[in-house]
């Protein structure tokens, strides 16, 4: 009978493990999925979701269930998301996050609970330089970096007089300091307009009257469309060329259409990108979803492909904190962006391109490469970055 028993015991505790080691690996995403930037956590989830489903429900061979959640574009909305995924679903990684004021909010109380968080938009500047933690990886890049090269397209352009537009939160706030950091003219006005407000006629005509060479703009999501829209119904597009970073994009393109031709951009990626990767992303992308990728959905895409390297390498062990943070860092995975490492602080090295709207083969407006601005972009701020 003890030895019936003991068996039985042995046979359990066996199919116990079993059962645990083949339990997925659970992945918070969070993102914006409602309200005017509800577009852009649309591209991210679909541009994370095309990875899984063309590995069956895995990623790097490993299982995975996918948490989806909406933060509203609300902080405090975040950082109840973020504790329900600590807490109740016990989650070793979450991804996704369109924008920095969510990700300031959300950042700590994800990173100190020591679960990996795996950023493939937001990258505000407080946690790229002294908030820096161990726990947090970029697939994108330091706000301020993003406009760092716009300010350099600028110069190329020879632009020698600027005005500056943006909404007033954190990456309002980095865009204006990284476009000032490499930009070598004059800043003939600056102006913050409140988050999503969607009248901008004041604005436009204030830098109207300052009577720039070129105006720079950032606003992403709905609120360029509105702006766009707004800039060429006053007759300014053909008069006051715009360039733009995150305004007219893959995602308010669709919105926009021929309204945003001739527009030039500052972007880490582009459609016609010609590399492999891109190549069978874009492909994949469009044929799933019948639109074109923006770089929102590049950069989830790339979050999901450096997730599956990190799980490949570890067998799907996310209990070892030290081997997968290792193995995210090694960054074994072909970036559809081109070239791909990360820096000390863990945000990317990596291109960024002039990308400009033109007519493309069908007749419609589309994003075309033109040239790449940095080959191999570094934040500014990885050197005040101290982890172990």
């Amino acid at each position: 009978m003890t030895m019936h028993v003991s068996r039985s015991l042995v046979l359990a505790a066996l199919f116990a493990c079993g059962a645990a080691a083949a339990a997925p690996v659970k992945i918070g995403f969070l993102s914006t999925f409602s309200g005017p930037g509800a577009a852009l956590g649309a591209d991210q989830y679909d541009g994370f979701m095309l990875a899984v489903d063309q590995e069956n429900g895995r990623l790097g061979g490993v299982e995975i269930k996918v948490l989806r959640e909406d933060d509203e574009m609300k902080p405090e909305k975040g950082v109840q998301i973020a504790r329900q995924l600590l807490v109740r679903d016990q989650v070793p990684i979450v991804t996704g996050i369109v924008f920095s004021n969510v990700m300031m909010a959300v950042h700590r109380p994800i990173t100190s609970g020591k679960v990996f968080l795996v950023g493939s938009n937001a990258g505000p500047t407080p946690i790229t330089g002294k908030g820096c933690s161990p726990f947090f990886f970029s697939t994108s890049w330091n706000n301020d970096q993003l406009h760092e090269a716009a300010g350099e397209l600028v110069n190329r352009m020879g632009f020698k007089r600027v005005y500056l537009l943006a909404p007033n939160y954190q990456a309002g706030k980095d865009a204006m300091e990284g476009f000032k950091r490499t930009y070598k003219g004059e800043i003939l006005g600056e102006a913050f307009s409140r988050v999503n407000q969607p009248d901008y006629s004041v604005e436009i005509s204030n830098l109207a009257a300052a009577k720039p060479d070129a105006v720079y703009t950032f606003y992403p999501g709905g609120m360029g469309v509105n702006f766009t829209k707004q800039y060429q119904q006053a007759g300014l597009m053909t008069k006051i060329p715009m360039i733009s970073v995150s305004t007219i994009d893959g995602s308010t393109l669709p919105a926009l259409g021929d309204l945003a031709l001739g527009a030039v951009t500052s972007s880490p990626y582009a459609p016609d990108l010609d590399n492999a990767a891109n190549r069978e992303f874009a492909g994949a992308f469009r044929k799933k979803y019948g639109r074109e990728p923006s770089l929102y959905a590049a950069q989830s895409y790339d979050a999901a492909r450096l997730i599956a390297s990190a799980l490949r390498r570890t067998g799907g062990n996310v209990e070892d904190k030290a081997a997968f943070r290792a193995a995210l860092k090694a960054a074994d995975f072909q970036s559809v962006r081109g070239y791909f490492a990360f820096n000390t602080n863990q945000f990317p090295i990596s291109p960024f391109y002039r990308v400009d709207v033109v007519k493309g083969a069908d007749g419609k407006a589309a994003l075309s490469s033109k040239g790449v601005i940095f080959e191999r972009s570094r934040d500014s701020f990885a050197q005040e970055c101290r982890m172990d």
